[in-house]
């Protein structure tokens, strides 16, 4: 891997990014905004728990699905983006490998997510480790029995789809969904980190 990142976190965290007058902040190439990170949780946590044990698997997915299809978008946004030729496309010398990892350096500038890859297959296998992640904070309140991380869980597939899935599609009818993530582990589980592996469909 060619990506400092190290470097690359230092440097995006210098980027100035403020809100527009309608509440959006613009960068990367995508549009973006700032919520506490409870409002989400809150919403996950209300969604699975409300639909009734017959449904939560299906809730959870749609969940993983909407961060996936965001991932997938904004992810193409990013790696696009003026920023990312300013600051990350220099250190690429390998494609997609050192695209991957600097995406991934991405979620760590921007707090979504203190992560790293810590194995990849190109083109079949990655698996992501999360050392803080929003989606953790439910922690506070006790050990949940299960991992989830689903915004986490949908990114990691988008990336790899965006590394290996063909070209990007903007409608999002070809080169989604050609990989999947499953949460190993889970901070909000009590792990000392969460784990996500993610592989073909």
């Amino acid at each position: 891997m060619s990506i400092n990142r190290k470097k690359v976190i230092e440097n995006l965290s210098k980027i100035d990014i403020g809100g527009n007058d309608e509440g959006l902040i613009p960068a990367f190439g995508v549009f973006v905004n700032q919520l506490p990170a409870v409002f989400w949780n809150s919403f996950a946590e209300r969604l699975t728990r409300q639909v009734g044990v017959d449904l939560t698997e299906a809730a959870e997915f749609l969940l993983v699905n909407a961060a996936h299809e965001c991932g997938y978008h904004t992810g193409y946004g990013i790696i696009t983006s003026e920023e990312w030729k300013a600051v990350i496309a220099p250190m690429v010398e390998q494609v997609p490998e050192d695209i991957l990892h600097g995406a991934f350096a991405v979620l760590t500038a921007w707090g979504w997510a203190k992560c790293e890859i810590t194995e990849l297959v190109p083109g079949e296998r990655m698996v992501v480790r999360a050392y803080d992640y929003y989606e953790a904070d439910v922690v506070e309140y006790g050990a949940a029995s299960k991992p989830g991380a689903y915004m986490l869980q949908g990114i990691s597939a988008a990336f790899m789809d965006l590394a290996y899935g063909g070209p990007y599609d903007v409608t999002g009818k070809k080169g989604i969904r050609t990989f999947r993530t499953v949460q190993t582990k889970g901070i909000e589980c009590g792990n000392e980190y969460g784990e996500f592996v993610v592989s073909k469909n």
